[in-house]
């Protein structure tokens, strides 16, 4: 034990004993009330910077905003690309620019009409017990609230930006400019109605365009479906009344079920080669009685035949001969159950079918799927029967399945499946046209924002030309290419992704059947069917909604637009654009219009085009 004489005085402070320096930084950092401080002390700093570069007559240098969307808090992806921005802008004000950087919000769309039908619902009101004024002015209310309180959380990081001049996408101006950017499409002629299979929400009950859509792994029913031939021309075997007597049924396998009532026509591949086969005996020891029998006669693709006979639980077989299904018309599977199914179903060539899988054969509803209506209309047939609602239910005039559901759209069960295919599936067995079912995975494409599954279905819509010659010669898709080819991309591959996307992109879908957005402001000829061009009328809209927003279209009436033209001549478009249009136009809104080209006096010029836009 050491002697007492040689230990530390208890309680001794070396404080005094040791050199250090001072500094008037605290002990802790306290950054939640340190921050809101240093911003304070900075004030406008991007106005005090701004107007520092025009006293030197500094090099105009333009930062566009692709707005993000006001539904919420902001989260790490707001914070990541506007701080990148925030670096963009602080750089090149150090580097000597003048730098114009106006942050936006886009304020239409799905997102905030959902909350507010949620908001509706919770007070005992459904969306149509509502009327189109106070839905899209609580829509506003809401797009508003997130706004300031976006805009107060940019603050809170430091963003620098012209923010007491922000743009929306809501702002009358903005609609008004919206609207005047669709004109011209309208008036160029790239603008149609067509009437065609869209990607259709039954959820949200509106269309979708392709960039709306994504892809998630999903398990649907698939069924093999005999359609009994009724008819054959002369072409056909040496035996024709044999063949006939026999009454062989093509088979036909989907995914689908549901699609079935809608099923006018089977398409073929020409260069596929096709035989009739006779069954001779069926697998033994099955605890349950197949749908085939032996003496069954089916015409399928050489190539999957033991594949289809697999699935039907067919243990032998005899192929018979070759078959040319050209000039073969069936019977509907469910004719016998129904008059309504009576009509005849046609074998139609197709480009678009393989004997990759299935069975050789394609099913063809032309209301439900792009190649269905493709190869339909390119055989001369115009009429395409409408099957299911925008609710995706059966209309009441579809026989035996009148007013079931496809999905559910309301409840605990929204996304999932309705009683549709299972009662399509029940139907073909009491008809005797069932041959086997089963389920797959695969992938399917649902809705981006609801995530629920959506289905093909016919209903008109509004499309734009990518490929209608304009006054250069050149089409919307040619401009947009050029346009891809002189912009640099950072990284490059940004490029290709997108040059891709346009070469290959269909038609675009611009019509919406909702209420929160811009509308397509326009009228339709009852006589020809075409939009009407009149500069008088485009003005008198434009000016209306710049002065009123476009709440105005759906509340003037129509003669305050029309002026010397006949309202009852007219129809009133209602539907909105795709809220793509709107952020797509937003340079028409924030940068058009303070440029030396439009007269623009003000002291905060830009240009057109901007020099960067940075988005993910």
């Amino acid at each position: 034990m050491a002697d007492a004489d040689t230990q530390t005085p208890s309680g001794r402070d070396y404080r005094d004993t040791v050199f250090l320096p001072e500094t008037p930084f605290p002990m802790r950092g306290g950054l939640p009330k340190k921050e809101p401080e240093i911003l304070a002390q900075w004030g406008d700093l991007y106005g005090t910077l701004r107007a520092l570069r025009q006293s030197q007559k500094a090099p105009l240098y333009v930062l566009h905003d692709g707005p993000p969307y006001a539904n919420g808090d902001i989260h790490i992806g707001h914070a990541l690309n506007k701080t990148l921005k925030d670096f963009v802008v602080r750089s090149r004000f150090l580097l000597g620019y003048d730098v114009d950087y106006v942050p936006g919000w886009d304020c239409h769309g799905l997102p905030i009409e959902w909350k507010i039908e949620e908001q509706f619902r919770a007070k005992g009101r459904r969306k149509d017990e509502v009327s189109k004024e106070e839905f899209r002015t609580a829509c506003r209310e809401y797009a508003g609230k997130y706004i300031d309180l976006q805009r107060d959380q940019f603050l809170r990081l430091g963003i620098t930006g012209d923010f007491a001049n922000r743009y929306a996408t809501m702002d009358f101006t903005s609609e008004a400019a919206i609207v005047a950017e669709f004109h011209k499409f309208k008036n160029s002629g790239q603008l149609y109605r067509g009437s065609k299979p869209v990607m259709w929400s039954p959820v949200e009950r509106t269309a979708l365009a392709d960039a709306e859509v994504e892809y998630h792994d999903h398990v649907s029913p698939t069924i093999w479906v005999k359609f009994p031939v009724v008819g054959a021309t002369d072409s056909h075997p040496d035996d024709l009344l044999t063949f006939r007597a026999a009454t062989p049924s093509i088979v036909i396998w989907t995914t689908t079920p549901w699609t079935i009532p809608a099923n006018r026509a089977i398409s073929y591949g020409p260069e596929i080669n096709y035989g009739l086969y006779e069954v001779t005996a069926l697998e033994e020891g099955l605890d349950y009685e197949p749908w085939a029998k032996p003496g069954d006669r089916f015409i399928l693709a050489d190539k999957l035949a033991e594949e289809v006979f697999k699935a039907a639980k067919i243990a032998a077989w005899t192929r018979v001969y070759d078959i040319d299904p050209s000039g073969l018309e069936c019977a509907h599977p469910l004719a016998a159950l129904d008059s309504g199914y009576g009509f005849s179903v046609p074998l139609l060539a197709g480009d678009h079918v393989t004997d990759d899988a299935g069975t050789g054969f394609v099913h063809t509803a032309p209301g439900h799927g792009a190649d269905d209506f493709n190869v339909w209309l390119a055989h001369g047939h115009r009429e395409v029967p409408d099957t299911v609602d925008p609710d995706g239910a059966y209309y009441e005039h579809v026989p035996l399945f009148a007013g079931l559901k496809v999905l559910e759209t309301e409840g605990k069960k929204t996304g999932k499946f309705g009683p549709a295919n299972g009662a399509v599936m029940d139907k073909l067995i009491e008809a005797g046209n069932l041959l086997a079912r089963g389920r797959m995975e695969h992938s399917y494409p649902h809705s981006w924002r609801s995530k629920a599954p959506i289905i093909f279905r016919n209903t008109p819509q509004w499309f734009i030309r990518m490929d209608e010659e304009l006054e250069d010669g050149a089409t919307l898709r040619d401009r947009a290419l050029n346009a891809i080819d002189a912009t640099a991309f950072h990284p490059a591959a940004g490029k290709n992704r997108i040059r891709s996307m346009v070469e290959g992109r269909p038609d675009w879908l611009i019509s919406r059947q909702r209420a929160w957005g811009t509308p397509l402001a326009m009228f339709v000829d009852k006589q020809t069917g075409q939009p009407l061009h009149d500069p008088e009328v485009d003005a008198r809209i434009v000016k209306a909604v710049a002065e009123g927003g476009a709440d105005v279209w759906f509340s003037a009436p129509d003669a305050d637009f029309l002026g010397a033209h006949d309202p009852e001549r007219f129809e009133k478009v209602t539907d909105i654009l795709d809220v793509w249009f709107d952020s797509g136009s937003t340079h028409a809104f924030t940068l058009d219009p303070r440029t030396a080209a439009s007269g623009y006096t003000g002291d905060r010029p830009s240009h057109w085009p901007a020099d960067l836009y940075l988005e993910g």
